[in-house]
């Protein structure tokens, strides 16, 4: 199905399965949903199965959303000990979307839905709500652990039966250019790697740049990432600078969001370093997943310049992630949406589009985590492998004997609305409606310079001796702050500058 067409048959009402390869665009096209379903008046529930997937989107975990935590069974009186304002976000809810549904257990789903239907006191699917569920199978399983409930993917719940999706299944591409690739990466889907395959593979194991290009590197477990990256910054030389996040909500909203959020509360960084940017920029200077490099630091506000591999010079400002309940925003992020990039692992990748990328797979330890690594390369000149295990090219047969039931249900549900091409079309060749942009990140300084009068204004040779003098004399952040009229933060940061991290710490 075109991704136009699917949009159509999210936005006539239908409960629908978004699904396809990766790099078939349905982050794209959700994202698109979401928004014209909300100019329309309708409340729309963002959520996904992982907080990660949630700020993509600018949504929540289903698993907060519906109330049920981390339970494995419903409570009994579930819906009368429901917080209120839980309460009213499920009952006022037109559209609820659950992102990268493939992580989500069978059993969770049918607990979301009873949830609903306790709540909105309905005992149809999900109280009524129409459902957009988004993902790919074949891509990372949900996790079934020791000492809880195990479970499958949701095709297996009760609800899903009952709910009967029109299924969405993205078939175009808009990642891959490289014929090589596709075919190693259809292969993986159906199961089929044939020996020219497999070689394919190992000979991008020796396989080098061309030149000197510093590459990203997929990793399977954290502490590869986090060794790498620091030894990295460390062989740098020049100043490191700071930049520490402010945020804004309950601490235990903040708390949540910090975990999804891929940009480090405190990023530190140095002149030539490698970094990512992990988040869209609004003029699409930069996207999600953009590799460049640190050239230098803007005199003013010391923000960081990035040249990106994509030809680009920009000066990185501060941006905002949030964490939205429904129609409520709980918290907020704000900081330089970057994060070093020597290394990453292949969890945090999941729908980025890398340039280039050096993975290692010979620790590959699940289903499916090879195929979620290579997808992240359009071709493979751009990949380079440390190594690679068998786990890597292994997909879950679940998964594939899905995948073929659900080709075959696309397939009648295409011609079922195949009457929305012209819609589609219409939509197409109409002027997109001018929308108010945002305020802006000026809007954004001028408001806490209510606060912090020099809020992201330049240091000056007197404030600094006043800073060192204070601090020297025992003076604490706090006081510092109101002194200096500027966020503790960034008081903490120009100490570590002075005095370095042993002597103050964050």
């Amino acid at each position: 199905m075109k991704q136009a067409i699917a949009l159509e048959v999210m936005l006539s009402g239908e409960s629908v399965l978004l699904t396809g390869p990766a790099g078939a665009g349905k982050t794209f096209v959700l994202n698109q949903f979401i928004k014209l379903a909300k100019s329309e008046g309708k409340h729309v529930s963002v959520t996904a199965t992982t907080g990660l997937a949630a700020t993509h989107l600018g949504g929540t975990t289903i698993h907060s959303w519906a109330g049920i935590g981390v339970a494995d069974y419903l409570p009994s009186g579930f819906a009368e000990h429901l917080a209120k304002g839980r309460r009213e976000i499920i009952e006022k809810t037109d559209v609820l979307v659950i992102d990268e549904i493939s992580m989500l257990h069978d059993y969770r789903l049918d607990m979301v839905d009873e949830a609903c239907r306790l709540v909105r006191k309905k005992d149809i699917p999900f109280g009524g709500i129409q459902v957009v569920m988004s993902g790919d199978f074949f891509q990372l399983p949900p996790v079934n652990r020791g000492d809880s409930r195990g479970g499958g993917f949701v095709v297996h719940s009760n609800v899903w039966h009952e709910l009967d999706p029109t299924i969405c299944y993205l078939e175009e591409q808009h990642r891959q250019d490289d014929d090589t690739l596709l075919d190693i990466l259809n292969a993986l889907r159906a199961s089929d790697i044939r020996r020219h395959h497999a070689e394919a593979l190992l000979a991008r194991v020796d396989a080098a740049p061309d030149d000197d290009t510093v590459l990203t590197e997929l990793h399977t477990v954290n502490i590869d990432v986090d060794t790498l990256n620091e030894s990295k910054l460390k062989t740098l030389g020049g100043d490191e600078l700071f930049y520490t996040q402010t945020t804004t909500g309950s601490a235990n909203y903040v708390e949540n969001l910090q975990r999804s959020v891929l940009a480090p509360s405190v990023l530190r960084l140095k002149k030539g370093a490698l970094v990512m940017a992990v988040k869209n920029a609004n003029d699409r200077r930069y996207a999600n997943g953009s590799i460049g490099k640190v050239t230098d630091f803007e005199p003013t506000t010391e923000y960081p310049i990035v040249e990106f591999r994509n030809g680009r010079t920009v000066i990185m400002q501060p941006d905002t992630w949030e964490l939205r309940d429904g129609d409520k925003k709980r918290a907020s992020i704000t900081q330089i949406p970057l994060r070093l990039a020597w290394a990453i692992t292949v969890h945090k990748s999941q729908g980025m589009t890398l340039d280039a990328a050096r993975i290692d797979l010979r620790k590959a330890f699940v289903e499916g985590m090879g195929y979620v690594a290579l997808s992240r390369v359009k071709s493979l000149d751009t990949l380079f492998l440390h190594g690679i295990n068998r786990m890597a090219l292994q997909m879950s047969e679940d998964a594939a004997n899905i995948d073929v039931r659900l080709r075959d249900r696309a397939a009648s549900d295409r011609q079922k609305f195949a009457h929305l091409e012209q819609v589609a079309e219409k939509r197409a060749s109409s002027p997109p409606k001018k929308v108010k942009s945002a305020s802006g990140w000026a809007d954004k300084i001028e408001k806490m310079r209510e606060t912090y009068p020099n809020a992201y204004r330049p240091w000056t040779d007197e404030q600094d001796d006043e800073l060192k003098t204070g601090f020297t004399n025992g003076e604490t952040v706090q006081s510092l702050s109101q002194k200096l009229g500027r966020h503790e933060g960034s008081i903490t940061m120009r100490l570590q500058k002075h005095f370095g991290e042993d002597v103050v710490g964050g």
